[in-house]
C-alpha cells in the first residue's frame, strides 16, 4: 500500500531523516520506535505531506505522493493523528467529526451520518454534544482518531495516540484500533510504549538519529542486539 524509497529531510544541513525505506503491506499494522529526536515525527510530516521529501520518493498505492499537499494526500486515502491533539475547540464533539466527514460527504447529511458511525465506533457517542475543549486527554486522543476516520482512510498514520493515557484507557484506544484493523484499514503507528507497541504491530521499523537500524517481527525487534542496544536501554 506505501512504499518509501530512500527518503531523506534536512533542515538546513542537519538530516532529519537519511535514506529510509520500507514498505507498508495491505490491512497489517507497522510500528515505528525510536528514541526521542529520532525523526519519526518527521518521516510522517514527509509520508503525508506537511514536509516536502528533500530526497527519495513516496509511493501510496502505486502512485507518487512525494510533495504533494496534505489534503490531497488524504483525498487520496491517507490519514493522520497528531501528537500534540488540537481538537476544534469550540465545536462539539459531534461537529468535529463532522468537518472532517466533509472530505468525502456530499451533503451535510451524509455527513452527520458517517460522524455518528465514526462516534459510535470509537465509543464517544455518548460525549457528541461536549464541546471538544472539556473533554479528558483520554477522550481527546480517540477524537483525533475518530476525525481521522471521518475521512474513510485506506491507511491512517497514528502518532504516539496512547502517550498520556491510563491502563483503561491503553486496554480501549488498544481495542479500537484493533476494531479499525479489522474494518480492513491499514495502520502506521509511532509510540513509546513498548508494551502497546509489541502487543499491535504485525512488523516494527525501528529509527535512530534519522535512520532505520532494524525493521522486523516485535519478537525480531525484541532481540536485535543493536535495537536493545540504541533504544531499549538492555532491557529486553
Amino acid at each position: 500500500m506505501l512504499e518509501v524509497k530512500n527518503v531523506s529531510k534536512y533542515f538546513g544541513g542537519l538530516a532529519a531523516v537519511s535514506d529510509v525505506s520500507f514498505s507498508v503491506k495491505n490491512n497489517e499494522i507497522l510500528g515505528i520506535i525510536g528514541p526521542n529526536g529520532a525523526g519519526k515525527t518527521t518521516l510522517f510530516n514527509v509520508i503525508n505531506g506537511f514536509y516536502k521529501p528533500s530526497k527519495g520518493e513516496i509511493f501510496l498505492n502505486g502512485v507518487s505522493i512525494g510533495g504533494k499537499k496534505p489534503y490531497q494526500i488524504c483525498q487520496a486515502g491517507m490519514a493522520r493523528t497528531f501528537q500534540i491533539v488540537k481538537p476544534l475547540r469550540r465545536l462539539s464533539v459531534f461537529d468535529n467529526v463532522v468537518a472532517s466527514a466533509f472530505l468525502r460527504a456530499k451533503s451535510k447529511q451524509e455527513a452527520k451520518q458517517i460522524a455518528e458511525e465514526v462516534l459510535k465506533f470509537t465509543e464517544l457517542y455518548e460525549d457528541r454534544d461536549t464541546l471538544s475543549k472539556g473533554l479528558p486527554l483520554g477522550k481527546r486522543k480517540r477524537l483525533e482518531i475518530a476525525r481521522a476516520l471521518a475521512t474513510r482512510p485506506k491507511l491512517l498514520l497514528l502518532d504516539e495516540s496512547f502517550a498520556g493515557l491510563n491502563p483503561a484507557e491503553l486496554d480501549k484506544s488498544i481495542e479500537i484500533i484493533k476494531k479499525i484493523k479489522e474494518n480492513g484499514i491499514t495502520i502506521m503507528i509511532i509510540e513509546h510504549h513498548m508494551k502497546v507497541i509489541m502487543s499491535i504491530s504485525d512488523r516494527i521499523v525501528v529509527l535512530t538519529y534519522g535512520q532505520k537500524i532494524a525493521e522486523g517481527t516485535p519478537e525480531e525487534i525484541r532481540n536485535n542486539p543493536e535495537v536493545v542496544e540504541a533504544y531499549l536501554g538492555g532491557e529486553g
